[in-house]
């Protein structure tokens, strides 16, 4: 069974499913849905559309090299079927799906380690901003002693 990819959005095309666009000079495109193939014949860059892979690489949302995606490429050439061989690949495969997992998880922890501490600055700067919104004027004072003390705590141990 061979799994086509979006020309557009790159996401998996089943045997069955999706439109194909033959040009004049015979190149083919493959469409997972009308969304994709509606924007392809509007000539929209698949870069700059939020919703695909290809946005989500440019920007650095998701991993772009990796030895990994190697193994993905498609073959024309057939193998000889081997026993051997077809038991070696299966494991092969089952451990590849490991690693890339593994490497998505470090990728995505990197990618947001810096966020808390901006997250609460951010907090920190919009009660400053609006504190007027809060209360009681005393209420105010004591609610914005409250957070800076924790927030002083809380970087003094979470560093």
């Amino acid at each position: 069974m061979r799994l086509e990819k979006c020309y557009f959005c790159s996401s998996t095309i089943y045997p069955g499913h999706g439109t194909m666009f033959v040009r004049n000079d015979s190149k083919i495109f493959r469409f997972c849905r009308s969304k994709c193939h509606a924007a392809f014949k509007h000539k929209r860059n698949p870069r700059k559309v939020r919703w695909t892979k290809a946005f989500r690489k440019a920007a650095g949302k998701e991993m772009t090299i990796d030895s990994t995606f190697e193994f993905e490429k498609r073959r024309n050439v057939p193998v000889r079927y081997d026993r051997e061989l077809m038991t070696t690949t299966v494991k092969a495969m089952k451990r590849i799906s490991e690693i890339r997992a593994k490497r998505e998880r470090v990728f995505y922890k990197n990618r947001m380690s810096g966020n808390k501490e901006r997250e609460k600055a951010e907090n920190i700067r919009e009660i400053q901003k609006n504190i007027e919104l809060i209360g009681a004027p005393s209420d105010k004072i004591k609610f914005f002693n409250k957070f800076l003390r924790y927030s002083i705590t809380y970087r003094i141990i979470g560093r």
